[in-house]
């Protein structure tokens, strides 16, 4: 491969071999991807960036130099921990060329942080962001339902944590449990232990795969390393925004991971979580039988204190038959009264029918009749009088209406509007005149002004117009080839033929003493 590049001609003006752009770039991806192959390199994530591709592409620098890296869509996938800008991470792969760009790259196939300290520099990078977006808000915590019916878990099936927390359900108050298997460490935790979240959401109430009131996400202690799916954001932000409340007990008591801060509540234990989910049931029962025998007591006291009451009330009260003596007098000395008040109303209702019927006799109504007849055989004379008093006030109006309409006042108003005409005629005709003989003397000046500048007058002094097909020649060249001339005199035109073809002078041939006028 070296002697691609060695000059087989080094003397000066010596035929050098011609590589073409590809060749060259194969020979420098080959004469590196031969001499590197495999490498670690350890540095601080710079740029990174993530294409529509899949692809993920981001800088790996110290304080002097960068090295660009790449990692393909489909090892994304299989990276425990994904880049972050300013992360210290060891990253493993194949050191390469990118011959488009005449560049060289670092294909990543593993990438790790570099040490604890960078595991926890990440971990506050990411506790930050979270805290300032408001999911460690205590108002934003839901309360633990008191009982709940159902309780999803989100653990790992073989581990001691089930079991734990199945054998302290038990202990305190038996319920349903639904649990999740999820892997508790390694690269596959956190994007199962988000899918177990949201699944568990996702859970139509009613249905035939009951949904949980609570949910609890369980795992044992270990190292930073151990716990790092539960450091996930993804995981943080399935918790933050689940909509059933969530107990976090990852870990020892002094463990603490990101699901911690935005759970609704924290366990320091999974024991300590299957405590705080439901309450004692013996407790319960000796507090209901408790409560009971407080109620009981408290009715029979209530009712003997409103017995005592009632007696006491009921000495108080006078007799009954001293309550409705007053009542009954009265109602005996109306009943004394009632029958000479009957006859009373009787006789004044028969007086008063006595009268009404005097009113009504024959000879009164007859009487009332005829003057009613009198009365209307006066109103036909009076509705005439009235009719024709009203027809001469309509002809009275009628005649001031015709003279008011007649042509009189038209005819009188058209003679005045003749006279007016007639003054302003009187006062514009001289106006007009004058001004018809000064617009007349203008135009006569100016007639002789044009006839003055005009050529005509210069033909009286003896000169001449020539056109030539109708234009006016100034040239002797335009005279010779037009097909017929006009002059134009100071008394009229003369019209001449066409003129002849010129004829070439011969060079020993004198000049004529005058030439043509043609």
């Amino acid at each position: 491969m070296s002697d691609l590049f060695e000059d087989p001609d080094p003397a000066p003006g010596g035929n050098l071999p011609e590589f073409s752009v590809s060749e060259i770039s194969g020979a420098v991806k080959r004469v590196l991807e031969g001499e590197f192959g495999r490498v670690r390199v350890r540095g601080e994530v710079g740029r990174v960036f993530r294409a529509r591709s899949g692809h993920l592409y981001f800088d790996i620098k110290d304080d002097r130099s960068v090295l660009a890296s790449v990692c393909w869509k489909g090892q994304c996938a299989a990276l425990e921990t994904l880049p972050e800008e300013g992360m210290e991470v060891i990253a493993t792969g194949k050191l390469t060329t990118f011959g488009s760009q005449s560049k060289y790259q670092l294909t990543v196939d593993d990438l790790r942080p570099a040490g604890v300290g960078a595991l926890m520099a990440m971990l506050e990078k990411r506790k930050a962001a979270l805290q300032a977006e408001g999911l460690f808000d205590p108002a934003r915590k839901r309360p633990l339902p008191y009982l709940p019916e159902v309780i999803g878990v989100v653990t790992s099936p073989s581990g001691a944590v089930i079991r734990d927390i199945l054998h302290r359900l038990r202990d305190r108050f038996p319920r349903k449990v639904l649990v999740w298997p999820v892997a508790v460490q390694g690269k596959a935790c956190a994007p199962e232990v988000t899918r177990a979240i949201e699944g568990f959401n996702a859970l139509t109430p009613g249905g035939a795969m009951p949904r949980p009131d609570l949910i609890i996400v369980a795992r044992g202690g270990g190292s930073i390393e151990d716990l790092w799916g539960f450091n996930e954001e993804s995981v943080a932000r399935a918790a933050a925004a689940s909509q059933i409340p969530l107990i976090s007990a990852v870990g020892h008591e002094t463990d603490t991971t990101l699901i911690d801060y935005v759970s609704d509540h924290r366990a320091p234990t999974p024991t300590a979580a299957a405590e705080a989910a439901v309450p004692v049931r013996l407790d319960l029962l000796a507090t209901l039988d408790k409560q009971a025998a407080r109620l009981s007591g408290s009715l029979t006291r209530a009712v003997g204190q409103r017995r005592q009451r009632l007696a006491d009330l009921s000495r108080a009260l006078p007799r009954p038959a001293g309550l409705t003596q007053p009542a009954r007098q009265r109602l005996d000395w109306l009943e004394t009264r009632l029958p000479a008040a009957l006859t009373g109303l009787a006789q004044a209702r028969r007086s008063e029918l006595a009268q009404l019927a005097a009113t009504l006799r024959p000879q009164g109504l007859a009487a009332r009749i005829a003057a009613e007849r009198r009365h209307l055989d006066q109103l036909p004379p009076r509705m005439a009088q009235a009719l024709a008093g009203g027809r001469r006030q309509a002809a009275r109006d009628l005649d001031r209406l015709a003279l008011r309409l007649s042509d009189r006042p038209i005819r009188r108003d058209i003679a005045r509007g003749h006279e007016a005409v007639d003054r302003v005629a009187a006062r514009l005709t001289p106006r007009f005149r004058d001004r018809i003989e000064a617009e007349a003397k203008r135009l006569a000046a100016l007639d002789r002004l044009r006839v003055t500048l005009g050529y005509e007058a210069t033909l009286a002094r003896g000169y001449a117009v020539v056109r030539g097909d109708g234009e006016v020649v100034t040239t002797k060249a335009a005279a010779e080839t037009a097909r017929s001339l006009e002059i134009q005199f100071r008394d009229g035109r003369l019209t001449l033929g066409a003129a002849p073809p010129r004829r070439r002078k011969p060079k020993d041939e004198p000049p004529p003493e005058q030439g043509s006028l043609l």
